[in-house]
């Protein structure tokens, strides 16, 4: 795979689409501002009028793309949607993480897949270990080529025009400012441009790239090229360690067979792929979505921007590469909108065009993704919380299994006099809590029962439920009914209702509850009136987790 072309310099093309570029600025802001900024430090950021800025945040909020309370304007999830269809598009993470995750777990280190992107390389797919000193870069990450073993891999390709734009761009940005993902130079770059290239000929001929210490001091890492069908190098597969564990040398002695074996394994992979399935259906829906929302937001709804963004969705598995025709069927747009939205995208470097097909370049991740997929289940669950609780006036939490006791990891609280004092990190036993119920009702049944014999359930109320066979038939009834109510089994005058929260492929994977005094509300009022703003919550948490998840692991703590 060729290095993606970098943005067009000049000015912008005729048809460009102003409003669609002034959009795509907010969202860069604010990802190189690491996901907040205020509208004032907007303005100042991109140089626009307040009035644009305002109008531009109003409708990436109506897309769900950012949040806007007033005071700060935030990166939202679902932006991740726009990287999610360049990735899906990819195909390598669907086909190689799986691969890249084993050799993670074998070596007990991290490894990672790479992309060119002009003279600067992107993560797609990111195995890291957990240790006291880890890897810290994320999907969709830009790091600059001749300081990482991957870009060296990329770098073995380069023709002569390649090299001249990394020239240009090192002698504008001799500390690699605008790659904010790696620490700045402190001094001058080591190596003269030949130097860079007769190190790139040596890898190119034998084969892997080794990086001692390129990037910050402590860190080394070993690439090696993962080549398509066609003999093309799709990515680089690297392995990254610390010197408190390996050498260069060392490293490279310990992995380097079995990375290459990986590697083969890779490319193995993409040979036996089946193709894309047929693309679904054409959706024809988003004139009559950006309709209602101009009726409903007036001036302040920029319809042209919300079109623009939608054309980068309409990639995906299926079409990974698309016509003006086959983008304005999967869109609903006309072809005339469809083709200025093209024309800009194409100019800002988020898509390129061959023989009249577009598809989507690495830079689309800069749009939010190396913020969001840093995203933890409790952040992502934050906001929706905050609004339950205003919306039933108790105090809403979010918690997860640890061994037999559920741990509180989100919470928003309410002002009353009297209300439930719990803090993060606390634990209850899950047996007497809703939290834990809907967690134990969401295991697999044997699992469940397994849990449930082993269990030693004491009363910690007059009303707790205790004995294995009444609780084996009520964990029945939640897992039936999707919700559980617990009455006064947890503390006296407590009472909790609670539903699970489930990860894309099912597997519950928290809870969220509303917790209140007996007095406020009777069991049926509590089901009535609590359960379908609970219920809205936690579809509105699981619809930001899919996202989010899609690519990116989700810590759900």
């Amino acid at each position: 795979m060729p290095p993606m072309p970098p943005p067009r310099a000049g000015t912008p093309p005729a048809e460009a689409v102003a409003p669609l570029m002034r959009g795509l600025s907010v969202l860069r802001q604010l990802t190189d501002a690491r996901g907040t900024l205020s509208p004032s430090e907007l303005e100042r950021a991109t140089g626009l009028a307040r009035s644009t800025v305002d109008r531009v945040t109003a409708t990436l909020a109506r897309m769900g793309y950012v949040r806007h309370d007033g005071r700060t304007v935030s990166l939202a999830p679902r932006l991740m949607e726009v990287g999610n269809a360049y990735l899906a598009a990819l195909r390598l993470p669907a086909l190689l993480g799986e691969r890249a995750d084993a050799l993670a777990d074998t070596l007990d280190e991290s490894v990672s897949l790479a992309v060119p992107d002009g003279d600067g390389i992107r993560f797609v797919h990111q195995a890291t270990r957990r240790r006291a000193m880890s890897l810290s870069f994320r999907i969709g990450d830009p790091l600059p080529v001749e300081r990482t073993a991957a870009g060296l891999v990329f770098a073995a390709g380069w023709d002569e025009t390649e090299w001249r734009r990394w020239r240009e761009r090192r002698a504008a940005d001799p500390e690699d400012r605008g790659f904010p993902a790696v620490p700045p130079r402190e001094r001058p770059a080591d190596g003269s441009a030949r130097e860079l290239r007769a190190l790139a000929r040596e890898v190119g001929e034998r084969g892997w790239a080794l990086d001692d210490q390129r990037i910050e001091p402590g860190l080394v890492a070993l690439a090696v090229p993962v080549r398509a069908p066609d003999g093309e190098v799709t990515c680089a597969v690297s392995v990254v360690s610390h010197t408190s564990r390996h050498s260069a040398a060392s490293l490279r002695r310990a992995i380097l067979p079995r990375l290459r074996k990986a590697a083969d394994a890779m490319e193995r992979a993409l040979r036996e792929a089946p193709p894309p399935e047929a693309p679904p259906a054409a959706a024809a829906r988003l004139a009559a979505w950006t309709g209602a929302s101009k009726l409903e937001l007036g001036r302040e709804f920029v319809e042209s921007l919300a079109r623009g963004l939608t054309v980068l969705t309409a990639f995906g598995e299926e079409r990974g590469t698309l016509s003006l025709s086959g983008v304005a069927e999967a869109t609903g747009l006309s072809r005339a909108t469809a083709r200025r939205a093209l024309i800009t995208l194409e100019h800002l470097g988020y898509l390129t065009a061959s023989e009249r097909a577009f598809r989507l370049t690495p830079r689309v991740l800069a749009l939010g993704f190396p913020v969001l997929s840093r995203l933890t289940l409790p952040q992502i669950a934050a906001p929706h919380l905050t609004s339950l609780a205003e919306r039933v006036h108790d105090s809403a939490s979010m918690a997860v299994l640890a061994g037999d006791d559920v741990q509180y990891t989100a919470r928003v609280a309410t002002g009353r006099v009297m209300s439930v004092d719990v803090t993060l990190g606390t634990r209850f036993p899950a047996y007497a809590t809703s939290l834990g119920r809907v967690m134990l009702a969401g295991l697999p049944p044997g699992e469940r029962e397994g849990r449930l014999a082993d269990a030693d359930p004491r009363a910690l109320t007059p009303h707790t439920v205790t004995a294995p066979a009444r609780l084996a038939r009520l964990l029945d009834r939640v897992a039936e009914d999707g919700y559980a109510l617990v009455d006064e089994e947890l503390e006296d005058g407590l009472r909790s209702l609670a539903v699970p929260v489930r990860e894309r492929g099912g597997r519950v994977v928290a809870a969220v509850n509303v917790a209140m005094h007996t007095s406020r509300r009777t069991l049926e009022e509590c089901a009535g009136e609590v359960l379908p703003a609970l219920r809205a919550a936690a579809t509105a948490i699981e619809a930001d987790l899919h996202i989010a998840g899609r690519f990116a692991r989700v810590p759900a703590v």
